[in-house]
């Protein structure tokens, strides 16, 4: 692994587990934490020592030892647990609040029915008829030959006249047709609800008064 001289470019995570070696190539443990501000190594197995070495006193990671400009007695006078209280603790609390959340789901609305009913109306058609009438002439002949024979009684003779009747029949068909169509129509509406959220006030000792964080 490649050097890192440049303290700034470290990456905190890749020295944990670590060895931590000060001036003089002190033995200042192995590393087994960093935060924001400091590092935390430790030496030794049955009377562990923990140092908590300020990252500003780092000099350089050569990729397996992590080199800081402080002597051994340095870590063990200022740096050590119980030597001073160097590490800030924190506790986070988490503020809750309610937000609005709007969603959309399809239902059924209105309904639209489409009746179709029957309805009578009186309606006239001029038809044009033919029939027949008939007509008479008369027209002369020639001379009574001997085959006819003499008239000895009525005898009627009927020709029929033709003519044309109505005859009705209703027939359905298709007038016209209706188309029903249905189309989106967006509409904005203001939705307005409680919602609540938490402050934080912090009471100091067993003073009433409490402060309000913002």
């Amino acid at each position: 692994m490649e050097s890192n001289t440049d303290s700034s470019t470290i990456n905190w995570d890749d020295i944990i587990k670590k060895e931590a070696r000060g001036i003089n190539d002190a033995d200042l443990g192995e590393i087994q934490q960093v935060d924001e501000n400091f590092i935390l190594s430790q030496k030794g197995t049955i009377g562990k020592e923990k140092f908590y070495i300020p990252k500003s006193l780092v000099s350089y990671y050569d990729g397996n030892i992590l080199h800081v400009s402080i002597t051994e007695e340095e870590a063990k006078n200022m740096y050590m647990q119980g030597s001073s209280p160097i590490v800030e603790e924190e506790e986070h609390i988490k503020i809750m609040e309610e937000r609005i959340v709007v969603s959309r789901r399809e239902t059924t609305g209105e309904e639209i029915t489409i009746i179709k009913e029957p309805t009578s109306e009186t309606k006239t058609v001029q038809v044009q008829l033919t029939h027949e009438e008939p007509i008479i002439e008369r027209n002369p002949v020639g001379e009574a030959t001997s085959s006819l024979h003499p008239v000895q009684s009525i005898k009627e003779i009927k020709i029929p006249l033709m003519k044309e009747e109505i005859e009705i029949s209703k027939q359905p068909y298709v007038k016209e047709e209706v188309v029903i169509r249905k189309k989106p129509v967006i509409e904005t509406r203001t939705v307005t609800e409680e919602v609540k959220s938490e402050k934080v006030k912090v009471r100091k000792g067993t003073e009433e008064a409490e402060e309000e964080i913002v």
